[in-house]
């Protein structure tokens, strides 16, 4: 009597082989809540496509703008360490003067007259000084390894941008093979109820049916419509979100997989893991390096401090009876601080506080870290569960809707049993096709928690962005304005 629902359907998201009766020759989409959105892992080869998931993640990781903002915050922290290394290396200043002088002075000598001095003379003089700091109370030392840790800190912290970049640009893409799955179920359940009242009112003509049934479906025509509006519209939202996250129109998208294979088996094992590469729990513990190096930077304060400086100056005519005069000198200052004004020990106080305040803040992170894992592996079960439940759910209700039609060309049911058993179709596919896109989502939001979300782990075709080249062509670095980048 009819074709298979699967023929209604572009090749390549054809899910099922077993097709739908039509309805007047207005053929069901059958399975199009399954969409590609499992085509990938359920085992049914497709062709190759337009856009995969694997490479939307890399236009996501290469051009995403808060992500480079991030890149270049870390570049700028580099540069802490050539700063806190400065305090080894020697200061020089050069120094000239030069003007004119008019000195007129009388000077009285002893036992003898008095004698004039007065002229006009042009004073010149070039000098340089050389400044070495030989102890400051470890302070250049801890506040060098102090700089390295807020270097370390703050890759911990691209690592979470990173992480949260990949999540948003695989949830986009599965949220726009979702809606687009569901716009296509509702584009066609809005065809079938076309017909279905088209027969209806034919058959009111021949008074096989009432007023009631034609009112009836003409009612849930205008529900399907709405519901293929909203659908229409959400997809429309998600669309520009794509645009903004990976950065570009979606077109036509392949299939995207779970990544359970990246995954711990268990949840203990993901737990475990999560403690030691979360970024977040490692940028946490890195902070705990840094407030307590702070603590001894502080301390520091408190100890001597042994300077050198020399000097070196050539001057002419400084004085109307010197027309030449040069100067060199060493000297070692030690300084012994006493007291000043107590500021130093205010400051050591509030550095123990701080370190009292990150290691606490490390132990709620990793019970954050607990939480979002044992939530993540949830989903990830529930999800796996809720795609077989909805999968026989679709299957089910093909059944019931079928057999309905039957029942009702025979008298035996009314055509609200029809309409409420096609609605019941359509819930049930829309519910497969949030179960299937929820399934995959949940993957990736596991291997988010774990801190394994990365590109060397999915193992993506991209230059992955390394940040230590940067910090070690500015470590070293003793003078000099542009940038490794020419910048």
């Amino acid at each position: 009597m009819g074709r298979s629902g699967a023929e209604a359907q572009p090749r390549w998201v054809r899910q099922r082989k077993n097709g739908t009766p039509r309805m007047g020759g207005v053929r069901l989409l059958a399975g199009a809540a399954a969409l590609a959105l499992v085509t990938a892992w359920s085992g049914v080869a497709t062709p190759a496509l337009a856009d995969t998931i694997e490479s939307a993640l890399v236009r996501a990781y290469q051009n995403n703008p808060q992500l480079n903002a991030q890149r270049a915050s870390v570049r700028a922290t580099d540069e802490n360490v050539p700063q806190a290394l400065s305090g080894y290396r020697p200061k020089v200043a050069i120094t000239a003067s030069g003007g004119y002088q008019y000195t007129d002075s009388t000077q009285s000598v002893p036992g003898g007259p008095p004698s004039a001095l007065h002229g006009a003379q042009a004073p010149v003089a070039v000098g340089a000084t050389v400044s070495q700091t030989l102890f400051d109370g470890f302070q250049t030392s801890n506040k060098t390894r102090a700089a390295e840790g807020q270097v370390s800190a703050a890759r911990e912290g691209l690592r979470v941008l990173e992480q949260t970049v990949l999540l948003a640009a695989a949830t986009i893409y599965m949220d726009y093979l979702r809606d687009s799955a569901i716009v296509e179920v509702q584009r066609s359940n809005v065809r079938v109820l076309e017909e279905t009242l088209k027969q209806t009112r034919d058959r009111f003509s021949v008074g096989e049916v009432t007023r009631t049934d034609v009112a009836q479906s003409e009612a849930q025509l205008a529900a399907g419509r709405t519901q293929l509006l909203t659908a229409e519209s959400t997809l429309t939202t998600t669309r520009s979100n794509f645009r903004r996250i990976i950065g570009n129109e979606p077109a036509q998208l392949a299939p995207g997989s779970p990544v359970d294979r990246f995954l711990p088996g268990t949840l203990a094992g993901a737990t475990d893991l999560a403690l030691t590469q979360n970024p977040n729990v490692t940028a946490s513990m890195y902070g705990i390096d840094v407030s307590h190096l702070q603590v001894k930077v502080a301390e520091g304060a408190l100890f001597p401090t042994v300077t050198l400086q020399a000097n070196v100056q050539q001057g002419n005519q400084q004085q109307l009876t010197v027309p030449k005069q040069f100067f060199a000198s060493a000297i070692a200052q030690v300084s012994v601080p006493i007291y000043q004004g107590g500021a130093e020990y205010s400051l050591i106080r509030q550095s123990k506080e701080t370190l009292a305040q990150q290691r606490l803040s490390l132990e709620q992170v990793r019970d954050q870290t607990r939480a979002s894992v044992a939530q993540a592996w949830g989903q990830l079960l529930a999800g796996k569960s809720q795609v077989a439940s909805a999968q026989a759910q679709v299957k089910a209700s093909e059944i019931a809707l079928n057999g309905i039609r039957e029942e009702a060309k025979a008298g035996q049911r009314t055509t609200f049993d029809v309409l409420t058993a096609q609605q019941t179709l359509v819930n049930a596919r829309v519910a497969l096709v949030t179960a299937q896109h929820d399934r995959v989502v949940a993957s990736y939001a596991v291997l988010n928690a774990v801190g394994r979300l990365s590109p060397h782990v999915l193992k993506l075709k991209t230059t992955v962005y390394d940040p230590s080249v940067h910090y070690h062509q500015v470590r070293d670095s003793w003078a000099g304005v542009r940038t490794p980048d020419g910048q």
